[in-house]
């Protein structure tokens, strides 16, 4: 129940995508959008749909995968509050590149794509806004393709364990918030060598429990993967002793 959840939901009027527009723009959206509250495992969208609304996230997330024709499937990135959802497809009216699918019960703002065109096409603010948003998911994903092409699995890995655990605010341990098979595809490996980089990083100082990998030496973790403030969200120096 989403009742249950611990997470701060962001209400549709305060969203940064509004900030600083007139009081009837955001009106405006709001009267062509509505809040839908969705269960684990629903599917948004499909990919190859065409955009009917425009989806922001307001408490939960959403992951977006990616599908081979021969059916093989790679989770892509995971879009969290308050981020909007493939803007880019919205804009152009052109078919998703992904299938959007909620891992946990979550909520979002639906605002019909037809009313959100215009409205950026109308309003210099909101046209503002959206590029930003486009931005930081265009830097994201050179973030991502950076990830994959200069780091061995075991560095992938080990960084993205200590950007998890900065995330959640335990510097002495990452709870994997996904099944591991969803982690190891994101960062474009296989379960099984996702198994093997966190059994080789047991010498540089984590320890595996299931879901929750305890970090016991957090600076020579770092200074195994190196970490990169221009790929994730953390620098070595943030676990310098």
């Amino acid at each position: 129940m989403l009742d249950e959840m611990t997470y701060e939901e962001t209400a549709p009027d305060e969203l940064p995508l509004f900030r600083g527009l007139p009081a009837s723009r955001r009106t405006g959206l709001l009267r062509n959008a509505m809040v839908h509250s969705v269960s684990s495992g629903t599917v948004l969208f499909e990919q190859g749909d065409v955009p009917n609304f425009q989806l922001i996230v307001l408490v939960g997330s959403a992951q977006l995968f990616g599908r081979s024709a021969e059916g093989r499937e790679v989770l892509i990135e995971a879009v969290r509050a308050p981020d909007l959802i493939i803007p880019a497809a919205v804009l152009t009216g052109a078919p998703y590149l992904m299938q959007a699918r909620v891992p946990e019960p979550s909520r979002f703002l639906l605002i019909h794509a037809g009313a959100f065109r215009e409205a950026v096409d109308a309003d210099p603010l909101l046209a503002h806004a959206v590029i930003g948003s486009l931005a930081l998911q265009f830097r994201r994903m050179v973030r991502q393709i950076k990830n994959l092409k200069l780091r061995t699995a075991t560095q992938r890995v080990g960084c993205y364990l200590l950007a998890l655990s900065k995330r959640q605010g335990t510097p002495d341990r990452a709870v994997l918030p996904f099944e591991k098979t969803l982690i190891a595809s994101e960062l474009g490996i296989t379960r099984e060598s996702f198994s093997r980089a966190l059994s080789s990083l047991g010498k540089s100082g984590i320890r595996v429990d299931g879901q929750t990998i305890a970090i016991l030496d957090a600076s020579r973790l770092a200074a195994e993967c190196m970490p990169d403030p221009l790929i994730d969200d953390v620098d070595a120096e943030d676990f310098a002793i």
